[in-house]
């Protein structure tokens, strides 16, 4: 049976009441959103949410920035389209074997099936694959294949706004996860004002430093040697990245690196660690240039016969395991400086961080690679929902259930 080319309506044959309606429901959400958005930047900012405040400007900036693509899709969709490639290339590179589209093409349900088949017999089948496109796909007449089909890129279109709002919600969850992992650090800060902290701690007291707290921690037989330090502090990781220890240490030597004496029993380290996080908050929920490059090749490997989910949603966790063990040595090769500077610590010990301590001299590396971590599990969840939505849960993304499984549970 000849299909039928059919067009779908103009502005000129649609009832101004349903044009109008549109047109108002989209502009009062926009309106409510960006007012919402002004109340929480209003609010942060009255209470010297600084860094916070500069966050919800990035958030807004994102905004913007998927308007803009939104925007160019819109305006180049009918262009893009038009490109025609050879069948051949257009075979290249699919999610599936032809074997296994036919497959996904054809339901379980033999009733759904029919009820498929009548609908493309009566030859309205193209309207959802024409949705926000005019015509039909004229690289047909000439036999061969659109370069993306206008309703491709639409679904690609609803994809980047997933992932954009999976970034924002995953960035915002994490945060939420630090604030409660910090909200017992408050308990040892209390500790430090008391009488019994300033005698443990007395400045005239002299011990070795392998009998202090923190020295018992970190000064041992497998801190010696490289190997055995990463194997220890891989583990250490698992059992409570920061304890009462480290903390006190640390907090003792940025008092006395930073301020002037007399400072120990005034200044709140975690209040300061707590602004540290939005600071490092407003830097991760932004989307930048390399992250949106690197969503671009993630993209490409749905291809088949790379078998993605086999790899792909595990080099984040090996990234952050990477960088928790990473930290932890940190913190042990602080300890063995102590101990470098001479055997008997005045006082508490007073750890003197440094650069050279982070991969290539350089701290904020370790901030990129959290933030890529962020971003590539918000990708394997926002991908995982998109294409659930758009093409149901068994389909050529997620063509076997342990695909599924390891995707969501990675993320």
């Amino acid at each position: 049976m000849a299909e039928k080319k059919v067009y779908e309506r103009t502005l000129e044959e649609t009832p101004t009441w349903a044009v109008a309606a549109v047109f108002f429901v989209l502009i009062a959400v926009s309106v409510v959103i960006e007012h919402l958005i002004h109340i929480i930047g209003k609010w942060l900012n009255n209470r010297h949410k600084k860094a916070l405040f500069e966050a919800v400007e990035k958030v807004k900036a994102e905004l913007m920035l998927l308007g803009f693509i939104s925007l160019l899709l819109t305006v180049l969709q009918e262009p893009i389209s038009g490109i025609c490639v050879s069948k051949s290339v257009a075979n290249s590179w699919h999610p599936c074997t032809d074997k296994l589209e036919k497959d996904a093409y054809s339901s379980d349900n033999k009733e759904s099936r029919r009820r498929l088949l009548s609908f493309l017999d009566s030859g309205t089948a193209s309207t959802r694959r024409s949705l926000a496109t005019k015509g039909y796909d004229k690289c047909a007449d000439e036999g061969k294949v659109a370069f993306v089909s206008a309703y491709g890129i639409h679904q690609l279109h609803i994809f980047i706004f997933v992932l954009a709002v999976f970034h924002v919600l995953y960035c915002l969850f994490t945060l939420a996860l630090g604030r409660t992992k910090m909200k017992k650090w408050k308990a040892w800060e209390n500790e430090t004002k008391t009488i019994e902290y300033q005698y443990y701690n007395d400045p005239e007291r002299f011990r070795f430093a392998r009998d202090t707290s923190f020295g018992r921690r970190h000064l041992n037989i497998w801190s010696k040697s490289s190997i055995s330090l990463w194997i220890v502090c891989f583990f250490r990781q698992f059992l409570g990245s920061v304890n009462k220890i480290d903390y006190h240490t640390l907090r003792h030597g940025f008092i006395m690196a930073h301020l002037a004496p007399g400072s120990e029993t005034k200044f709140d380290f975690q209040k300061y660690i707590s602004r540290s996080l939005e600071e490092d908050f407003k830097d991760v929920v932004g989307i930048t240039p390399i992250l949106w490059f690197i969503a671009t090749l993630f993209l490409l490997t749905n291809t088949h016969g790379w078998f993605a989910y086999l790899w792909l949603p595990f080099i984040p966790l090996f990234i952050i395991l990477l960088v928790g063990a990473k930290l932890q040595v940190i913190i042990t090769k602080l300890g063995l400086r102590i101990q470098e500077r001479g055997d008997v610590v005045k006082g508490a010990p007073v750890v003197q961080p440094g650069d050279d301590l982070f991969w290539f001299g350089r701290p904020r590396f370790i901030l990129f690679l959290i933030h890529l971590v962020l971003f590539q599990n918000a990708f394997q969840l926002a991908f995982f929902s998109w294409s659930t939505y758009e093409f149901a849960l068994k389909s050529c993304f997620h063509k076997k259930t342990e695909d599924i499984a390891i995707r969501i549970s990675m993320g």
